[in-house]
This record gives structure tokens, C-alpha cells and sequence, in this order.
């Protein structure tokens, strides 16, 4: 045995700690990047600025969003798969990504394998909405109308959370309801068409319709999420509306590399938490629709994994596919 091996091995146990602490002495050494694969100004990209900003002034050091947009959210996924495991590049992921597992099964990462978990941020519902001229008063009522004609549904795309919502409930309606999905690229011209009336009815984010359900321009008859929410609280739940297994709610959570040693794992994880009970970025996060939740490593790895399971079953029973 070495002498170093022997040193090391004679080592009293209560130096441990200080050995691990002096991992993170020098950490972060340098600017960290926080990359969001979505275009700027939408919903992921809104909460990591809010807790990228804070984080920074934690740290004392630049935490740089990088909006790398594109390939249902994998090539930015698949930068920071690739990143050092430093602990110098996050990644924000969102329900989005845990459709993917299903939607691509040879993406060139794993979403369970390769990545941390460090918190599931927040989250916020979907919403069932109407144009105001339909006669449905209510989401019975709507699944009523599905079940009697041909109609269109909206969504923000293949895959996504409305998509998934109105696949929710065109189930929900039971034999004989009868939707076309109509995907879009992006949830505002799905509220555009829907208030022209091309549409019968969209899932929609809230962000993306809360505007015109508080203009009176659009109806709301259901939100998705287990409670009713702050902003609209005249919308009842799908479970109070009689469809509890319409429930979902898109969110959007924090990585790292898989590989970024413990320690740092435990500061990432530190100032996130603090960063999120900043009031004022509490304050706009919930403003922009969100329910800040700041779950630890433990609770959010088991959620998004959950999370993969549950929509890969209504993936491949639906016969939902990506766009190309």
C-alpha cells in the first residue's frame, strides 16, 4: 500500500466533512451558464431569469441564461448532457422533456440517467377555454358537444402539455367524442384562432389565455391543476367540473449533469432554495401564473420519473407522435 493510500486511510473521520466542504471552495470558480431550450420571454425561460438573477448575487458570479431553442427541446437538452460536470452548466426541463423519453426513444441523452435533479421549480395549470359565443356553460356540457359533432381542438403543438390535456379530454368524454387536433407552433396563435372561432376548444398554459379570460374574450370552463387558481378563481377544477382524471400541470425544473460531484450538487441545490424564497422574485414567478414549489433532489427525482411513466402510457396509447 502506497504511503499516500496509507495517509489517507489514517485519516480521523472528523475531517471528512472539511475534505467535502473544500470540494465546493472554489465553486462557482467562474461565470455558470443556465441554458433554456425554449425561445426568450416564454414560461421556462421567465423562471429561470427570475432565479438565474438571484442565484448570480448569491454567488457573486454571472449565472448566464442561453436560450438554445430547437429540436422539441432535446438540442439544449443534449448541450448541457455534454456539458463538464462541473457544476457549471444547468439546464432547465420542463413536462415537455419527460414526453420526449416516449416521443424519442433514440434521443442522444437520457433524461433519468444523465441528469441531477436539483428542484422542480414550479408549476401551473391548463385551462379548458371556449370562445364565449359557445353555448357550453360548463365542461359537462362541452364533452356533451364532442360527443354529437366533429370539433376542433387546439394545442401549442405535438406532445405538449395542451396536447396532453386535450387528449385528457377527449377520453374523459367517453366513446363517440370526436376532436381533431389541430397542433400550433406556440399557445398565442392557438388563443388568436380560438377567439376567431376556428377553433371549438383549446387546452391552453394559463399564461398564454389568462388576458382574454380576464377580458371576458375567451371562456374558461376548467383548470387542470388539484385547486383552483389565484388569478381565475371563478374557474372550478376538472374535479369539481366531474373530470378528475383530467389533471395536469406543466412545470418546469432545474438540472445539472449527473456526474457533478455531491457537494456541489448540495450548493446548486442551496441557492436555488434561497432564490426562490426572495419575495420578489416569489412575487413576479406567481404574477406570471406560477406556483412557486422548490422541491428538494429526493422529492423532484421521484416526480419526474413519475412523470415519464404517466405520460409515456397516454403517449403510445393515443399514438401520439412528434412533429417532423
Amino acid at each position: 500500500m502506497s504511503m499516500n493510500r496509507r495517509a489517507a486511510l489514517s485519516l480521523p473521520l472528523a475531517t471528512l466533512p472539511a475534505m467535502a466542504g473544500a470540494q465546493t471552495a472554489a465553486y462557482p470558480d467562474r461565470a455558470v451558464r443556465y441554458i433554456v431550450p425554449f425561445a426568450p420571454a416564454g414560461l421556462t425561460d421567465i423562471m429561470a431569469r427570475l432565479v438565474a438573477l438571484r442565484i448570480s448575487e448569491i454567488w457573486n458570479k454571472p449565472v448566464v441564461v442561453e436560450n438554445r431553442a430547437g429540436g422539441n427541446a432535446m438540442i439544449g437538452a443534449d448541450a448541457a448532457a455534454k456539458s463538464p460536470p462541473d457544476g457549471h452548466t444547468l439546464l432547465a426541463i420542463t413536462l415537455a422533456h419527460a414526453v420526449n423519453v416516449s416521443l424519442f426513444p433514440n434521443a442522444p441523452y437520457d433524461l433519468l440517467r444523465d441528469f441531477a435533479p436539483i428542484s422542480v421549480l414550479g408549476s401551473l395549470p391548463l385551462v379548458v377555454c371556449v370562445n364565449p359565443s359557445n353555448p357550453a356553460r360548463n365542461l359537462q356540457e362541452l364533452m356533451a358537444q364532442a360527443r354529437g359533432r366533429v370539433m376542433n381542438g387546439g394545442s401549442s403543438g405535438n406532445g405538449t402539455p395542451p396536447h396532453l390535456g386535450l387528449e385528457l379530454f377527449r377520453r374523459a368524454s367517453g366513446a363517440g367524442a370526436n376532436i381533431t387536433h389541430v397542433p400550433y407552433r406556440g399557445g398565442a396563435l392557438s388563443v388568436t384562432d380560438l377567439m376567431g372561432n376556428n377553433l371549438q376548444l383549446l387546452v391552453s398554459n394559463l399564461p398564454e389565455c389568462l388576458p382574454q379570460l380576464q377580458a371576458g374574450q375567451l371562456r374558461g370552463l376548467a383548470v387542470t391543476g388539484a385547486e383552483r387558481h389565484r388569478l381565475i378563481p371563478d374557474i372550478p377544477t376538472v374535479a369539481e367540473a366531474g373530470a378528475p382524471e383530467m389533471q395536469i400541470t406543466s412545470w418546469t425544473a432545474m438540472v445539472t449533469n449527473a456526474a457533478v460531484p455531491a457537494p456541489v450538487l448540495a450548493e446548486i441545490a442551496r441557492a436555488t432554495r434561497i432564490a426562490l424564497r426572495d419575495g420578489e422574485a416569489r412575487r413576479r414567478a406567481e404574477e406570471g401564473g406560477f406556483d412557486v414549489l422548490s422541491w428538494d433532489a429526493d422529492r423532484s427525482r421521484t416526480f419526474i420519473g413519475e412523470e415519464v411513466s404517466r405520460w409515456g402510457r397516454l403517449v403510445r396509447e393515443a399514438g401520439i407522435r412528434a412533429d417532423v
